[in-house]
């Protein structure tokens, strides 16, 4: 349940695509005020026109916000928020947390904390999971790490975006270095479903039965029965993109190889991500890696062409 918000309680969402947009919204619903903030003016527009705020840049929508929920891609584009040009840190007030939800390797999580943290600020190690969906009814779930004071800080906007929050340790790192053995699984268990739906096929299989048989039994992932139906329907416009599972699980591959710890299928699983990519799906739907392997073997999926 989402703690209720008061008059003094400002936040501000920098970074309103598919997931930050459905965060903010989130927050806006438990009753908090909301500043957003993102590159695009359209974003921005349409969160003012359904009772936010709006904001230019980082720096100004920190100024004042007693949070800062950043919903970016990476850790170049949350570094870029914190310490660039009209940077959140420039405004941020002493006793305000940045919440960072980007996905990135964890020593960077810990580089950022750290320099943000010698200013006197409070850093949230806080990467999610759950899609915009459930990120627009506030129950994603959050992988945390971080001082004390910061999941003090943050604690309502936590329980208002959050079905599932997990604190996982006192430093910032930890939350990523666990969103980071998700994104390996994620990443692995799209590759495996999308190269079994095309090999059915090319089998000459009546693939919507193949998925009613797959999910009702022992071969059956989340992956399998959340991203298949973008198959059968052939509709690829992004839920996830291509290009994150490339960036992620390349993350993994420089964390492995830092580790010295072989990580085989993780990397299988990067090159087909790689191969749909560099074949122009890397902005399409992360199901599209099943469309990768029926054209190099000739097999026709719904949607594509002869």
């Amino acid at each position: 349940m989402s703690q209720p918000a008061t008059a003094k309680t400002r936040i501000a969402v920098i970074g309103l695509g598919s997931m930050g947009f459905g965060m903010a919204t989130s927050l806006r619903r438990a009753g908090f005020e909301v500043t957003g903030c993102d590159v695009s003016v359209d974003a921005v527009s349409r969160f003012v026109s359904e009772g936010g705020k709006g904001a230019r840049t980082p720096a100004e929508a920190a100024s004042g916000a007693d949070i800062v929920v950043s919903v970016v891609v990476n850790a170049s584009q949350t570094e870029t928020i914190l310490f660039g040009q009209h940077g959140a840190a420039e405004t941020l007030a002493k006793d305000a947390v940045f919440i960072s939800s980007a996905t990135m390797d964890p020593d960077v999580a810990r580089r950022l904390a750290q320099q943000l943290e010698a200013t006197g600020r409070l850093y949230l190690d806080a990467p999610i999971s759950g899609g915009a969906q459930r990120a627009a009814q506030g129950e994603l779930t959050i992988l945390a790490s971080g001082s004390p004071a910061a999941f003090a800080r943050a604690r309502p906007a936590l329980d208002a975006m959050a079905a599932k929050l997990y604190e996982l340790g006192d430093a910032a790192g930890q939350g990523a270095a666990f969103k980071m053995i998700n994104q390996l699984l994620a990443g692995v268990h799209i590759a495996a479903a999308s190269e079994a739906i095309a090999f059915a096929a090319k089998q000459g299989l009546d693939i919507r039965k193949v998925y009613e048989v797959i999910t009702a039994s022992a071969g059956n992932s989340w992956m399998f029965e959340n991203r298949m139906p973008h198959v059968l329907d052939g509709d690829y416009a992004p839920r996830s993109a291509v290009e994150i599972f490339v960036k992620d699980l390349g993350i993994i591959q420089d964390m492995a190889r830092n580790a010295k710890f072989p990580v085989p299928v993780a990397a299988a699983a990067l090159q087909m991500f790689l191969m749909t990519a560099a074949a122009g799906m890397g902005r399409d739907d992360d199901a599209s890696v099943a469309r990768i392997y029926a054209r190099v073997t000739g097999t026709k999926l719904p949607g594509e062409p002869k």
